[in-house]
């Protein structure tokens, strides 16, 4: 394959949602984002070859950071009339975003709790600190800290290239852990205001569940240019594959670039579109590079759709070889460059 023009990172993720009030309020009131107005596409917006096409009376809402950054922005779909959706083989499990550290955790799950929606963790992943939870739609998401980092298990100039066994995870496997401790493990007091520490900083990873590794790495290194950089084992039960692709220059792993799939070779538990379920991940590129990007997709035998005008960027869209849709989406215009006004959030106090 020929190399592929480079991608930075995320650009955003796109959710379906039932009830727009009600995840607005969470997505703003509750994480802390702000809300940004986005036009409707100028152009029709097809999908993917064997998609259904997206259907045109669905309303399209954008959060993001306070400067509507690429990879730190979320599009919920409100799809009235869509059937629940689920995670599987060629969607999404969940999506992870980033925070501080373990200290600003804590403050995210009493938080959290204290507004009901309910928390599993912290769990030390080795690599990050995390809790779990599902927003309202029930989409299943994740708020991970920093580091420690990829390089804590293999030298950081020499990312994924060996595998990490189960054992090297000792003490964080399920049945190594002391749940009720974790579970009652939180910030001793109410947390009514989003600190700097706690401050949300973008998509941290995305994790997928494919039904052949081996295919995906072709997809992730060779097709979309993104190195494997950790083959390893879900920790939840020591057994699965869990690799892991990010923007990587031999040295460190980019903010807001990793990307993770769950093997399930030979399973036909696939992923379905609807309400609680991931539409796409779109990656970052530079506006320059559309139409490099087409002719190296075309190229290489991909079925393409696009460029489309989506308001705030203009992307193509294909699906990766388990199914999943995605899309790369440039820069331009922007959320900020077009100086859409962003809804204010500082009083963070309401539950939806």
């Amino acid at each position: 394959m020929s190399a592929p023009p480079e991608i930075p990172g995320f650009h955003h993720v796109s959710m379906t949602i039932g009830d727009p009030d009600r995840s607005l309020r969470f997505w703003t009131d509750v994480l802390g984002l702000h809300r940004w107005d986005s036009p409707p596409p100028a152009d029709p917006a097809p999908a993917p070859v064997s998609t259904p096409a997206p259907d045109p009376g669905e309303a399209r809402f954008l959060v993001a950071d306070a400067d509507g950054s690429p990879g730190s922005i979320v599009e919920l779909v409100h799809a009235p009339e869509a059937p629940s959706g689920r995670w599987g083989v060629g969607g999404i499990h969940h999506v992870a975003l980033g925070t501080e550290d373990r200290p600003a955790l804590l403050r995210w799950k009493r938080r959290l709790e204290d507004r009901k929606f309910p928390v599993s963790g912290p769990y030390d992943r080795g690599y990050f600190h995390s809790i779990y939870f599902r927003d309202p739609d029930g989409h299943v998401m994740e708020i991970a800290t920093r580091g420690p980092g990829y390089d804590v298990d293999e030298p950081a100039d020499a990312l994924g290239e060996r595998f990490i066994e189960a054992d090297a995870h000792e003490g964080r496997l399920r049945e190594q852990r002391d749940e009720e401790s974790i579970q009652t493990t939180s910030h001793p007091e109410p947390v009514d205001e989003i600190d700097g520490e706690m401050v949300l900083r973008g998509i941290h990873h995305i994790t997928g569940i494919t039904d052949d590794l081996a295919e995906a790495d072709r997809f992730h290194r060779f097709l979309l240019g993104l190195p494997l950089v950790k083959r390893t084992v879900n920790q939840d039960d020591g057994k699965t594959k869990h690799w892991f692709w990010a923007r990587y220059d031999g040295r460190e792993v980019a903010p807001r670039s990793a990307m993770t799939l769950f093997g399930w070779p030979g399973s036909d538990y696939r992923g379905r579109d609807g309400r609680g379920a991931t539409r796409h991940v779109a990656w970052r590129i530079p506006d320059h590079a559309l139409d490099d990007w087409h002719v190296h997709l075309e190229t290489e035998g991909i079925s393409v759709v696009g460029p489309v005008d989506r308001g705030f960027t203009r992307s193509l869209s294909f699906r990766a070889p388990d199914g999943l849709v995605v899309h790369l989406a440039t820069d331009g215009p922007g959320l900020a460059e077009r100086a859409l006004e962003s809804t204010p959030s500082s009083d963070h106090t309401e539950s939806p």
